[in-house]
């Protein structure tokens, strides 16, 4: 049985300094994976909009500067006028003090690509980097969501996961959300983005950082090798649930490399079935197996593996729920999931909340946070 420390909860984020300066000015040359805002084209510099050809905006296939999902709270904003932005930013920064309502008016209601122009004509218009002049202008968490926003998804991931393993002590719960809720696609980005903006594959970062099962199960994660198929074996499934159960409930022990084989390298749908079939030869659900059979950051990862094949905006609406719940609020979890959902799935993730809680995600939000924080995180979650 695998032993290992519960996560690290940090209370304040990190997205602030020279890190995410450079993050947000990230350069890559190679052949990306086929996104769907990506498509396979080569790239010079992803975050900062300055690309040598074709420009940013075509290179996210949205011309239109629709947002990258069809469930996010944040859309395309109509009638956008990149330099007529820019003109409201630098307002908001002129002078004594800044006007963060400004800030937030403009960036929380654009899109990613939306953004990605505005910092390009910020550039071209004032002759220095928009990330730049925001980060020394604001603080707090305020400027954490800004400058995430600011980031193309997959250099906000790779920085976030960076950081998570910087210093003394890793934040596990990082690792865990990023990398049991991304697609192959998404994963393999992160990868390469990270090997350019940090001088080393994030496999070796991890590896680095973490050790036991824990670290072999993100290393399986991190080949980015799961079966995306719609393919479902039968056979498979029943031998998969009857694997699991003799690795786990019916031995003394576990064997958790069982546990790896299925749930990091099968698809979605046969997973589906493999839990349906756990069930009825167990009598349990394996969410509750693996909490008896696993503890620590092993047992967490396995969770978050299940819970986003079951449901992934169920998933995330959990985290941000344990985010905020009792004394104190992990300001972290609260803003990467905010600022990485968006504008992909935050609809699903506010009806999971209030389906999961009896509550909204906008009044845990009020409830836990305060000024311009607050405001510009209600934004993001598109208010009641």
């Amino acid at each position: 049985m695998q032993r290992g420390r519960r996560n690290f909860k940090r209370k304040k984020s990190h997205l602030s300094g020279r890190g995410v300066r450079a993050a947000t000015s990230y350069k890559f040359s190679g052949t990306l994976p086929p996104l769907p805002f990506f498509d396979g084209l080569r790239v010079d510099n992803l975050s900062s909009g300055q690309l040598s050809a074709p420009p940013v905006w075509k290179i996210l296939n949205l011309l239109t500067m629709a947002a990258i999902g069809k469930r996010g709270a944040v859309t395309e904003a109509a009638g956008f006028n990149a330099e007529a932005d820019v003109q409201k930013l630098r307002e908001a920064m002129k002078g004594a003090g800044t006007n963060e309502g400004a800030i937030t008016e403009v960036l929380a209601h654009r899109t990613i690509a939306q953004r990605q122009l505005i910092k390009e004509a910020y550039k071209q218009s004032v002759g220095k980097d928009l990330a730049n002049d925001l980060s020394s202008e604001l603080s707090g968490n305020f400027r954490s969501v800004v400058l995430g926003l600011l980031m193309l998804p997959p250099v906000y991931d790779a920085y976030e996961l960076k950081f998570a393993m910087k210093g003394a002590g890793t934040e596990e719960a990082c690792l865990i959300d990023i990398l049991a809720s991304r697609t192959n696609a998404e994963i393999q980005t992160i990868n390469m983005v990270y090997k350019k903006e940090y001088g080393k594959t994030l496999e070796d970062a991890v590896c680095g950082d973490t050790s036991g099962m824990f670290q072999r199960v993100l290393v399986s994660l991190l080949t980015a090798g799961r079966d995306e198929s719609d393919k479902v074996d039968e056979a498979l499934a029943i031998l998969d649930a009857k694997d699991i159960y003799e690795a786990g409930e019916a031995r003394w022990g576990t064997d958790e490399v069982k546990f790896l084989t299925v749930l990091c390298v099968r698809n979605e749908k046969h997973l589906l079935r493999v839990f349906q079939e756990y069930q009825k030869i167990s009598g349990r659900d394996i969410e509750e197996s693996i909490k008896r059979e696993m503890s620590g950051n092993l047992e967490d990862v396995f969770l978050a593996i299940v819970k986003c094949i079951k449901n992934k905006p169920a998933f995330f609406a959990e985290r941000l729920y344990k985010s905020m719940k009792g004394l104190g609020t992990t300001d972290s979890v609260l803003i990467r999931i905010m600022v990485a959902r968006a504008e992909i799935d935050m609809l699903d993730i506010k009806a999971q909340f209030l389906k999961m809680y009896g509550k909204t995600l906008c009044s845990f939000i009020k409830g836990d946070t305060s000024g311009d924080y607050r405001k510009i995180l209600l934004v993001l979650c598109g208010g009641e």
